[in-house]
């Protein structure tokens, strides 16, 4: 049984990899502060990221799956080890974003591309390119994955959370001008099996771009949402200069990932409807888990008469 390492673990993308591969033929260790609900059938290494101390002393780690936020996390957990060697000692699988890239960039974004700082996603994308940097510089062999929006079961994020509330409340929906705006998703059990791939394989490239091959508009995504929840959908639009993120979970910034190396690697993967059904009856059963924004709030104050 090969031992897994992941980052995190209590939350969404790192919940759910680490759930998915304790289920698989890995022993899981999860790293965190243990303040959260632990993932099933992990182990966990209570440690602060930014105070590991000793807590990995004397552990190795055939794989690890990092989802940390900025260079100083990569470093950190790096010198916890004392070597690089022992922390992944096949494979070192970093998960990134697309907010590497610059928005500047012609469309689709291509893994050749140089990242740069993206100025609608700001210091998060920033940060997440001096951690690939540093990572690089440290273990040459590493693991890069950059996903889009990732949805799924376990997203605490209000996004799709968003949508099935006001669809459960039998609410009008508050469209972003003409509901044009294109979305990429990427559904959270096919990251995982890109991963199972990378893990399994010689993957030669080290750089990934992971997503839908297909993007979708942001009223295409709302009456998918609002169909799951057996809801009839109501619009109403909103123009002008109103900055969009005070009532909906998405900038107002449209871009698409070349995913031809993914479909190489997993050329099926699921129906955006199928993936929200699996969303819409987690967030069923689980909704304190969502972080919820006030963009209710925000819609019932400036918009509803």
């Amino acid at each position: 049984m090969k031992k897994m390492l992941v980052t995190g673990g209590t939350v969404f993308v790192s919940k759910y990899i680490a759930e998915y591969f304790a289920k698989k033929d890995f022993e899981v260790f999860v790293l965190n502060r243990n303040t959260r609900p632990q993932p099933e059938n992990t182990r966990l290494i209570q440690a602060d990221r930014n105070n590991i101390g000793s807590a990995l002393k004397g552990h190795s780690f055939d794989i690890v799956i990092d989802t940390s936020y900025s260079e100083k996390d990569v470093k950190n957990l790096l010198d916890a080890f004392g070597s690089p060697e022992l922390c992944g000692k096949e494979k070192y699988i970093f998960i990134s974003s697309s907010a590497v890239y610059p928005e500047t960039l012609p469309l689709p974004f291509k893994e050749s591309y140089k990242s740069g700082r993206n100025k609608i996603w700001g210091d998060y994308g920033t940060n997440k390119i001096l951690a690939e940097e540093y990572l690089l510089s440290q273990k040459k062999d590493s693991y890069i994955i950059r996903p889009p929006y990732l949805y799924g079961p376990m997203n605490n994020v209000y996004r799709e959370a968003f949508v099935f509330e006001c669809a459960q409340k039998s609410r009008t929906f508050y469209m972003p001008k003409d509901g044009s705006l294109k979305l990429q998703f990427f559904y959270i059990e096919d990251l995982c099996k890109v991963i199972e791939v990378i893990i399994e394989r010689n993957v030669q490239q080290h750089i990934i771009n992971v997503g839908n091959e297909e993007c979708i508009s942001a009223l295409d995504w709302v009456k998918a949402c609002y169909s799951i929840a057996g809801t009839p959908l109501s619009i109403k639009n909103v123009e002008g200069n109103i900055e969009q993120r005070n009532y909906f979970p998405f900038y107002d910034y449209g871009y698409m990932l070349d995913v031809t190396l993914q479909k190489e690697l997993l050329p099926k993967t699921t129906s955006l409807e199928e993936g929200l059904a699996k969303s819409y009856e987690w967030y069923t059963n689980n909704k304190e888990e969502v972080s919820k924004k006030n963009f209710i709030a925000y819609i019932d104050k400036e918009f509803a008469n």
